[in-house]
Order: C-alpha cells, then structure tokens, then sequence
C-alpha cells in the first residue's frame, strides 16, 4: 500500500457466501449516493437506486468459474472485484474500492491481481470489461492500465433496476480489452 492509506498490505482472498453484505456494502458505497461522491468512480450523477444486490452477490459467488476476489488491510475490506473466466477470456466487473482510498493505488494493485488470477490460474489470454461510455476518465484510467476500446457496445439494461434507475436516456456501455 503506499502512504496515502496508512495501512498494511492488502491481503487478497476469494469471497465466500459469508461476505455478501459487507460486499454489497463496498460495491453500493462507492458507486452510489452521498459516499460515492467521496471517490472519483462515483455513478451519482447517472444513476439512482441500487449498483449490486445481495442475490446477485450470491450468485456469482457461488457460480463455477466465477470469483469475487476481495482485498483487505488489518482486517477491513477496502476493494473487491468479479472475475468470471469465459474460455480464454476472463471478464472483469463489480469493482469497487473504498472512497476514501481512491486514487491511492488500492485498484492499480486488485486490477494487477485479478490479471494475475486470470493468467496463471485460469491461463486466460485476455480480459475483458464493460463500462459505461460517458465515463471518460474511468476509461482513461483503464487505458493507462493497457486496456484499449474495442469499438463493441452493449445496450445499457434500462428498465431493470438491479443494475440501477438511469438520470440519463443515452447510456450504453463500451468493452474495454487487454491481453494478458
């Protein structure tokens, strides 16, 4: 960790059903309401209601090939992400790390071990994610990371708010690649 956080290394672990409040929690502090406008990834301004719900949670904890990869400092969840290996592909979702830490290296250091994760242990070739296209500086900061646009969209799921009541009627989102 650098000094920003103040804390220990993160320790990294695969979630269990045990952990489904605490990570929906993370996921819904960090992308929703007056805490996610601590942080920079913040979708407050383009979506009310829920991000994750617990049964989603669940689901893809339980589900084969699937991992919900947590990270931890003194005992205190700070980040999580999905992985999900998808034949050679791994697909990489449901981020979230602490608003309070943002932009201390906290995600630099997960996205690093769920490609680690990906390559060795799933031997996948690529990783790949979706995000909403108006989100410019969060694209940005996969592209930093190696991550290129692949010119592929999909339609953002309006109506269904498990993923979110949109404020906007032009979202979409924008795969995002990376080889391994």
């Amino acid at each position: 960790m650098d000094a920003k956080s103040n804390t220990a290394p993160l320790v990294f672990r695969a979630a269990a059903q045990a952990d489904v409040a605490a990570v929906v929690a993370l996921v819904e502090s960090a992308y929703r309401g007056d805490s996610g406008r601590r942080g920079w990834t913040t979708e407050s301004d383009l979506l009310d209601g829920q991000r994750v719900d617990a049964a989603g949670v669940e689901a893809i904890i339980v589900k084969p090939d699937s991992r919900v990869l947590l990270g931890a400092s003194g005992g205190r969840l700070l980040v999580c992400c999905h992985i999900e290996k998808q034949g050679e592909t791994c697909y990489f979702g449901m981020f979230a790390v602490d608003p309070s830490l943002q932009s201390g290296g906290v995600g630099k250091s997960t996205l690093a071990q769920a490609e680690r994760t990906a390559r060795d242990e799933w031997h996948c070739t690529r990783m790949e994610m979706t995000v909403i296209s108006v989100r410019d500086e969060l694209i940005a900061w996969y592209e930093r990371r190696g991550y290129r646009r692949s010119g592929t969209f999909k339609p953002f799921p309006y109506g269904d708010e498990r993923f979110g009541i949109p404020k906007r009627d032009d979202l979409q989102f924008e795969v995002l690649v990376k080889s391994l």
